[in-house]
Order: structure tokens, then sequence, then C-alpha cells
């Protein structure tokens, strides 16, 4: 492809969806050596970091929360109770639905990782400082918050 072409698309924004895959890259980068001295996906982190945060939740609401495929999820929370992680008990008043918690196995498994997770949040913030990352997560919160409340949440991958 030649670089002659013109950009008959006329797009002038900056492409937001590839900066914040980059910007999340560069962040897992710094967390990445640790789940996988761990021996944990950054899936199963995701889940056991929204149980301990939130205590037990629904499968619907770990792929919510988790931003994990539902078939995806399926997979991650069998692996996850073949290796003793979570527990899975039904829902008192309603034998369909199913609640996913924590084991002790994996809350130990999460005491021992949080000196190491701690000390990659604290490399972020002497890089940016904490002024800055505060601040920043603050604005995702309000970009999440504002982009859920338009309602017009399109998944179809463009940017």
């Amino acid at each position: 492809m030649s670089s002659d072409l013109p950009n008959p698309a006329h797009i002038h924004h900056r492409n937001l969806p590839l900066l914040l895959l980059q910007a999340r890259e560069r962040v897992i980068a710094r967390f990445r050596p640790i789940l996988n001295e761990h021996g944990v996906t950054e899936q199963q982190w995701r889940v056991i970091r929204m149980l301990l945060e939130r205590g037990p939740l629904e499968p619907r609401e770990l792929v919510e929360v988790c931003q994990i495929s539902s078939p995806s999820l399926a997979g991650v929370l069998a692996r996850m109770d073949e290796a003793g992680w979570v527990q899975r008990s039904r829902v008192e008043g309603d034998q369909r639905r199913v609640r996913v918690s924590l084991t002790l196995q994996s809350v130990a498994l999460a005491e021992a990782m949080a000196p190491q997770i701690e000390a990659a949040y604290a490399q972020i913030e002497a890089r940016l400082g904490e002024a800055f990352t505060q601040r920043f997560q603050e604005m995702l919160d309000v970009l999440i918050e504002q982009l859920n409340a338009v309602g017009d949440d399109r998944m179809d991958g463009s940017g």
C-alpha cells in the first residue's frame, strides 16, 4: 500500500479505542510478570479482584464488571473451580441462579500477591505522580459512566 494514497475517509479524531488499548497494554505489562509468577491469568485476576472487592457475584454480574464474554467466563470459572479458587452455590429462593465466591485458597493467593501488586501501583504512581494517577482514574470513571448513560454502546469493534 502506497503512502501517497489520500485519506478519503476524512477521519480527523485520534483513534481513541487504539489509544486506550495501547495504554492498557503499558499498564498490564507492569502486572503480567506478577500474574505469571503466581500462575494466574489476566482474566482470573480480574475475577479474583472483583470478588475481593464486591463479595460473591453471579456469573452475569462478573461478565459485566470483568468485561469477559459469557462463554469465556464459563471456561475461566471452570478452571478456577478446578484450581480451588472459587466455589459456586445456588441462590436461595431461585435454584436456577448461581453465586460465585472466593475460597480461602484464592484469598491467600491474593494476600501473597498483594505486596507485589501494590509495588507495581507505587511504580506507576511514582512515574506519573499521585495527583495525575488519581485524576486519571476519576476521569476514566466519568468516561465509563457518561458513555453508559448514553445508552448507545455499539460493540462493533470499530474505531
